[in-house]
């Protein structure tokens, strides 16, 4: 999208806004057919702007990818993982054996490498950037009840996030406002 088109879609919807709080229930049809027309003309714009196909999936890492309906993002590769770390929690279960490496590699084979783990960690900004503030958590309503009573304590700090760790970090939800704070008093005269 140019500038030229942002610009434009931005004063049709703002337009539009205008339109709804203006609408009452003495609205006159002339008044709603203009409605009508700009509604149209800020689709029209929307039309022309929009370059590329509309994501299948709702996950943001794989817009275009494979869909899979079960899946609560719609993501057949991200659900394909989820499926394989739910699978290798279950202890009991046999894994089939992995043929032994032709030689020895300095980096370890793959049944050697910890299974990826789902885990949340409650973070707190500290003036300059984000700290672990607790131990990592298997629950999430456990990490946001420590969260919760980190704030109501006696020295709360500025900001406090809870990252979601799964294979990847995803921050999932964020108390106040960082700020950066210089450590010199004077600034650094």
């Amino acid at each position: 999208m140019n500038h030229a088109q942002l610009t434009a879609l931005g004063r049709a919807l703002r337009l539009l806004g205008e339109h709804g709080e203006a609408l009452g229930a003495d609205t006159p049809d002339a008044r709603l057919h203009e409605i009508k027309d700009d509604l149209r003309r800020a689709l029209d714009l929307a039309e022309e702007s929009v370059t590329g196909a509309a994501p299948s999936t709702r996950c943001q890492e794989h817009p275009q990818g494979p869909v899979d309906e079960s899946a609560p993002d719609l993501c057949l590769l991200c659900e394909t993982r989820r499926r394989a770390a739910r699978r290798s929690e279950y202890q009991g279960r046999p894994r089939p054996e992995e043929p032994a490496a032709q030689a020895p590699s300095r980096y370890g084979v793959r049944g050697e490498r910890p299974q990826p783990q789902q885990r949340w960690l409650p973070e707190l900004w500290n003036g300059q950037e984000w700290q672990l503030c607790g131990t990592p958590r298997r629950d999430r309503r456990e990490a946001e009840a420590y969260l919760a009573a980190q704030r109501r304590g006696s020295r709360p700090a500025m900001a406090y996030r809870l990252v979601h760790e799964f294979t990847d970090y995803e921050v999932l939800r964020v108390w106040g406002t960082p700020v950066r704070v210089d450590i010199e008093p004077m600034g650094n005269l």
